[in-house]
């Protein structure tokens, strides 16, 4: 069986193409299986339609642009993307009781003709059934926030909560919303662009140059850019920590007078973890955390070579999500 996905042939070149899926997890190496019927799957493996997928503006921007550091399985074609929610439709035989679930894939490994860089972005998935996270359908194409919603909370020290956030995109956004969902107190969240300076849910927007305080605790950048440093490190109270929230392309740096003067602690917060999902999820289904209004964009699949540009380079753009139900 084959599958339309996303396929980056190189930096800045991007098409639809059919690939065939395949099994990488077989012993004896990869080979071209059929996916019309359950018997055709590894015992554990479950076979996802995929209804929605985003389009991150981190990594996924970074293999556009062709500014990806060195990455494990780095490499061209590729397909992208980690964050897409679907069907199951065919199980394995240890996992049969799975069909019909409504779940969030964070990527795949399953192209003969393509690396998996994160391999999320296709009509159809193969996965391992522990890979797939069940989650409520009635979230509709915000259930593709799972991800981002995970390395938000992946990224929060409960004992140092944010009271300062960088960047009002979704990543910061979502840094803010879960931060209060957990009881912490509304931290200030600094943007620059007009477009994104629109409240969110119970804290302040404000520009960082109508900003005088410089006794902050922990600043979250969720911004990217690797200069942001020497901009944050002054308004540092003694002993303040900053962690580095968002994915950096260019090599960080700062001056060290001013961290050591304020004794500065630096973190870097990795990819979200399987605990991570749960949490987030525990949030959602209690009512405490909304991933709504998050995405900002929708547009059919087939109309891919125009939304990434749009996702990447529209300061309006939230987050984009591709609609895979004209691919069927």
């Amino acid at each position: 069986m084959d599958a339309l996905a996303v396929v980056l042939e190189a930096p800045k070149q991007i098409a639809l193409r059919r690939l065939t899926l395949t099994n990488t997890a077989l012993p004896g190496g990869a080979g071209a299986i059929p996916l019309d019927s359950p018997d055709a799957l590894a015992p554990s493996d479950l076979l996802v339609e995929v209804r929605w997928s985003g389009i991150s503006t981190g990594t996924e921007k970074l293999l556009w642009t062709g500014e990806m550091p060195p990455f494990p399985g780095m490499g061209y074609p590729l397909v992208p993307g980690y964050e897409s929610v679907g069907r199951v439709i065919a199980a394995g035989a240890d996992v049969a009781d799975r069909l019909g679930d409504w779940v969030f894939v964070p990527g795949a490994v399953c192209y003969a003709d393509a690396r998996s860089l994160f391999g999320g972005n296709a009509q159809r998935v193969v996965l391992p059934s522990a890979r797939a996270f069940p989650i409520a359908e009635s979230l509709g194409f915000d259930g593709v926030i799972f991800a981002l919603a995970a390395t938000a909370y992946h990224a929060i020290d409960w004992n140092a909560p944010p009271d300062l956030i960088v960047g009002h995109g979704t990543l910061g956004r979502l840094i803010a919303r879960i931060a209060i969902a957990g009881g912490a107190p509304a931290p200030t969240v600094w943007e620059r662009h007009p477009a994104r300076m629109d409240a969110d849910q119970g804290y302040s927007v404000v520009h960082p140059d109508e900003d005088p305080r410089r006794d902050y605790g922990a600043i979250y950048d969720a911004s990217g850019a690797a200069d942001c440093l020497d901009l944050l490190i002054p308004r540092l109270r003694h002993g303040g920590e900053i962690v580095m929230a968002g994915f950096y392309a260019q090599r960080p740096g700062f001056a060290f007078p001013a961290a050591f003067r304020a004794e500065a602690r630096i973190r870097v917060a990795a990819e979200f973890r399987p605990d991570d999902l749960t949490a987030t999820r525990a949030l959602v289904d209690s009512g405490k955390l909304s991933l709504a209004g998050l995405v900002s964009h929708v547009r059919p699949a087939r109309e891919v070579d125009d939304a990434y540009p749009q996702a990447f380079l529209g300061a309006d753009c939230l987050k984009m999500v591709l609609d895979w139900s004209d691919c069927a």
